[in-house]
């Protein structure tokens, strides 16, 4: 029953991502920007069709959206699976939550509309950083917790039997 609660979690995530994404929909056009914080912080509505950071956009339409659900089917499958083992630890049920959580807004995106919806746009002085999304924060996010998890975590020395 904890594990099914646990669930809340990456549901959670899935509906601030699809919220917000519908939200910057229906108030920005595509390529408008709305400025949160001047010199620093905007909404900008843009359309990756590529992977991250907009690589892989040279390949044809059908290849890449092929490309992305056998990539996304596996993800789901493996972070999926983890994440509803009974013997993970609560630290890394975050993670993994925050990771399918994000990775569902970003599929979803995907079949929806042929492309993730970005608009979480930073600057900073003559630096500015690609758009993304609360999905991809998620993700890093998780990916982050998960990574300080394996690296924190108790090494365990192999047992040595003898005969």
């Amino acid at each position: 029953m904890r594990r099914l609660a646990w669930l809340l979690l990456p549901v959670s995530a899935l509906a601030a991502d699809l919220g917000s994404k519908a939200w910057v929909l229906r108030t920005i056009g595509e390529g408008e920007s709305l400025p949160v914080i001047k010199g620093f912080f905007y909404l900008t509505l843009g359309f990756n069709r590529g992977a991250i950071f907009g690589s892989l956009t040279w390949l044809p339409a059908t290849t890449r959206y092929l490309l992305f659900a056998l990539a996304g089917l596996a993800a789901l499958i493996y972070f999926g699976r983890l994440f509803l083992a009974k013997e993970t630890p609560a630290w890394e049920r975050l993670a993994l939550g925050l990771i399918l959580g994000g990775a569902l807004g970003n599929g979803i995106d995907r079949i929806l509309r042929g492309a993730v919806v970005d608009f979480l746009d930073f600057v900073f002085g003559t630096w500015h950083y690609w758009t993304f999304n609360l999905a991809d924060s998620f993700i890093l996010v998780g990916a982050i917790l998960y990574g300080l998890r394996m690296l924190l975590a108790p090494k365990t020395e192999p047992q040595i039997t003898e005969n």
